[in-house]
């Protein structure tokens, strides 16, 4: 990588004078062909670095994650269906869901479609050590088996979600959003 580095920099300052004489010479000469030729040599390449440039701002501000603030944490989650889909998804999607309210409550509910069969009540707080909320939630007993781990955030370049290790079922991914009917 040092090699790489100072080659880089032996060629940039060997090469420098020369594309500065270079287009010295095709300002001097911008009324000849020569000159004419070199000039637009040169706002050709400085078009093309300035749209390279221009490309990479944006390539970074679309790819680069989200910010997530502690608000952005309450509402509705319900199984995220595309990181894993099949059958095990559906079911998951259409037996559990949760939502986070602002004074930092959880409820986790165990349904059968959009009818709810058990809610697990609880709190949520935030560990004040992380840049993003780091979750830790209190579930009134019986707990869940979903529940019953810290869950970890992943974070999107638009988005974000959640993934709880649950003995029974391994991985289970969380999205925000509302739950709907197949």
């Amino acid at each position: 990588m040092i090699l790489f580095m100072a080659i880089t920099v032996f060629l940039g300052m060997a090469l420098l004078p020369f594309v500065a004489g270079v287009f010295f010479l095709g300002l001097r000469y911008q009324d000849k062909p020569l000159g004419k030729f070199i000039l637009t040599i040169y706002k050709l390449i400085a078009t093309i670095v300035a749209v390279l440039i221009l490309t990479l701002f944006i390539y970074n501000w679309l790819t680069s994650r989200k910010e997530i603030e502690r608000a952005d944490v309450y509402g509705n989650y319900v199984i995220d269906r595309d990181k894993f889909s099949g059958l095990q998804a559906e079911w998951q999607y259409e037996h559990f869901r949760y939502t986070i309210l602002p004074n930092d409550s959880i409820y986790f509910y165990e349904t059968n479609g959009q009818k709810i069969i058990r809610t697990h009540k609880g709190t949520v707080r935030f560990l004040p050590a992380y840049k993003t909320p780091r979750l830790v939630i209190q579930i009134d007993a019986p707990r869940h088996h979903i529940v019953e781990s810290l869950p970890t955030l992943y974070r999107e370049p638009w988005s974000f979600y959640y993934v709880f290790s649950s003995r029974k079922f391994g991985n289970v991914f969380f999205t925000k959003g509302e739950w709907k009917p197949k």
